[in-house]
């Protein structure tokens, strides 16, 4: 598509349901292979992106089955790879959060660069940085994030030298299975953390302060499956929101969250 071409001046109004969102479903979805029991997700949004991370999943080797209704179960009981290709990580940035669950489960993982050799065009330091600081010996070679932990991942007081929203949900998911205490500071407080935090805690992890620049996760032995819906998503449902507004409209959105969108509703 070229270009959008839109005549104005027509009050919007009418109902709407809101879709899942697709920032918190993607590190969600890279979650699930944290445990080697199903893992059921609900309200995920129709999206490619979405497509692409269960196809990434779908690689490693989890069993993946969805239905019409974007409710998907997915069990990585026994994955046949711990590399994570530039054909698919290329598509998708976030797809890069898959490292910290590989890590924290199996010790090892190799990923590619988003940016594939040209680091400096999509970087990832602090996300290497934080791995690192739980034990873990990162290499890159041919752009690929060569990380393992033979002693496993030990937790660690570490803070981000900038807030990073994906920086934090890796850290986040491969301190669940630390050895230890992890304490994270300076790390992202968006909505999308918060659903993250709270899927974690649902396969039993022991994460707090998730929403706070400080969280705090208390390492667990292992983690069990579980059955999660994907909260809304806050940009849709503001932009719908904007636009009945501008044009003097009313509407009726379905499947919202005001908690989330306090600033749009103000």
């Amino acid at each position: 598509m070229d270009k959008l071409r839109i005549k104005g001046g027509n009050r919007l109004s009418g109902t709407l349901r809101v879709s899942g969102a697709k920032n918190a479903a993607l590190p969600i979805l890279a979650g699930t292979l944290l445990t080697d029991e199903p893992v059921v997700l609900g309200n995920l949004p129709h999206l490619h992106d979405v497509t692409t991370m269960l196809e990434l999943l779908g690689h490693l080797g989890a069993e993946v089955a969805l239905d019409d209704s974007m409710r998907v179960e997915i069990r990585a009981r026994h994955l046949r790879t711990l590399r994570a290709p530039y054909e698919l990580v290329k598509t998708m940035r976030a797809s890069f959060v898959v490292l910290g669950p590989l890590l924290a489960r199996f010790g090892r993982a190799e990923v590619s660069l988003p940016g594939g050799c040209a680091i400096g065009a999509r970087p990832v330091d602090q996300h290497l940085k934080g791995f690192e600081a739980l034990g873990v010996r990162i290499e890159v070679e041919d752009g690929y994030v060569l990380a393992q932990a033979p002693r496993g991942l030990h937790g660690a007081d570490f803070r981000f030298d900038i807030v990073t929203v994906g920086g934090t949900e890796n850290l986040m998911m491969a301190a669940t299975l630390a050895q230890g205490t992890t304490r994270i500071r300076n790390a992202a407080c968006e909505p999308e953390i918060v659903d993250l935090g709270n899927f974690l805690n649902a396969m039993g992890a022991r994460v707090s302060g998730h929403g706070t620049p400080e969280i705090v996760i208390e390492g667990v032995a292992a983690l069990h499956g579980c059955e999660y819906r994907v909260m809304s998503d806050r940009v849709e449902a503001g932009t719908y929101l904007i636009a009945a507004a501008a044009t003097g409209g009313r509407i009726r959105l379905n499947d919202a969250a005001p908690a989330v969108l306090a600033a749009v509703i103000d």
